[in-house]
């Protein structure tokens, strides 16, 4: 069964200047998108956003994908977009139990193989400290001393 994600889209900030669109993923539902869309109704008909603090009014509408909940408060209108999203691929899902297939037993088993004992090698000696100043030419090019004097 496909995975569905229930997002919420929402204004955070105060002000003209400081308020962002921020999306976020409220939940995840296993089954049919209609229960999906099932889930999601009934989180968009309790949810308390940040904004407006006390609202006057609350609508709900549905559209295609999801739903949109208008508030009116003392001075503004707001508004919250919820919407199912099937989840395509996610980095932090746990790896799937990989199926192991038993390896046949070898008919003989391999001759053993003798090897010579592997001597360290000898670590390399460290470089000397290289001084501070050892980038900088002696004579520089832009000071036009690079031809001879005349």
């Amino acid at each position: 069964m496909p995975g569905w994600g229930l997002l919420v889209e929402q204004n955070l900030g105060l002000g003209g200047q400081r308020r962002v669109w921020s999306a976020g993923v409220m939940d995840h539902v296993d089954g049919t998108r209609e229960e999906a869309l099932e889930a999601l109704r009934q989180r968009a008909e309790v949810y308390e956003p940040l904004h407006p603090a006390s609202p006057k009014r609350r609508r709900l509408y549905r559209e295609r994908d999801g739903f949109v909940l208008v508030l009116d408060g003392a001075w503004q209108s707001f508004h919250c977009r919820f919407t199912v999203m099937e989840e395509l691929y996610d980095s932090a899902a746990p790896e799937p139990e990989p199926h192991t297939i038993p390896e046949p037993e070898p008919v003989q088993p391999p001759p053993p193989v003798r090897r010579r004992p592997v001597r360290p090698r000898p670590e390399p000696e460290p470089e000397p400290e290289r001084a501070w100043d050892a980038d900088v030419p002696e004579v520089p090019s832009w000071l036009n001393r690079d031809r001879p004097p005349s």
